[in-house]
């Protein structure tokens, strides 16, 4: 017996812009709000989503993703605290330029992160929710951060953790995760 090839996607969208995000700052902890534009940018979502239909819709506890969720027509999403920004520590509120005063060439992909996340915490928490999307027998929706959702991709494509270096994430972007003859695959991405 054949195993049926499986259709559910996954559909990622980035929070809106909030000041810190606008500035290229590191934000994971700071729990900012969404700025006016970010608002009204997430709000554009709702008119795009419509015509989906999912089983499960998830979001950070962070007010920025889910007042992106509410903006987008999901007051209801169900908060997943592994959904959190990467733990920035000490990188906390600064830009990667300006870590890169001290640390030439750093980025969180390959450098330590101090008093903050390492790659493997984060991969075992992202692999907790894509766990739990894998559960779900159709389509789910996530609300996040930018490199906590670039390393859900990574780990959903079966690739470790680091390699979401490759996947660039705007703000209040939607990308869909799915399957291509049996391998996970991106539909689309950054839209």
């Amino acid at each position: 017996m054949t195993t049926p090839e499986r259709t559910d996607q996954l559909f990622l969208v980035r929070h809106g812009e909030t000041e810190w995000s606008r500035a290229g700052r590191h934000t994971s902890v700071t729990d900012l709000p969404l700025t006016a534009d970010g608002e009204q940018v997430a709000a554009s979502l709702k008119q795009r989503l419509a015509a989906e239909n999912f089983d499960l819709v998830l979001t950070s506890p962070r007010q920025r993703a889910r007042r992106t969720a509410e903006l987008a027509g999901y007051p209801d999403a169900e908060v997943d605290d592994d959904l959190v920004e990467w733990d920035y520590g000490d990188y906390e509120g600064i830009t990667t330029a300006e870590i890169r005063e001290t640390v030439p060439g750093w980025t969180v992909w390959d450098d330590p992160v101090p008093n903050g996340e390492a790659p493997a915490q984060v991969a075992a928490r992202l692999d907790r929710v894509n766990a739990r999307i894998a559960a779900v027998s159709g389509d789910v929706l996530v609300f996040g951060h930018s490199h906590a959702l670039r390393a859900l991709t990574a780990r959903w494509l079966e690739l470790d953790v680091t390699e979401g270096r490759h996947f660039v994430l705007n703000t209040a972007t939607i990308s869909v995760l799915g399957w291509e003859r049996g391998s996970p695959a991106i539909h689309h991405w950054n839209n």
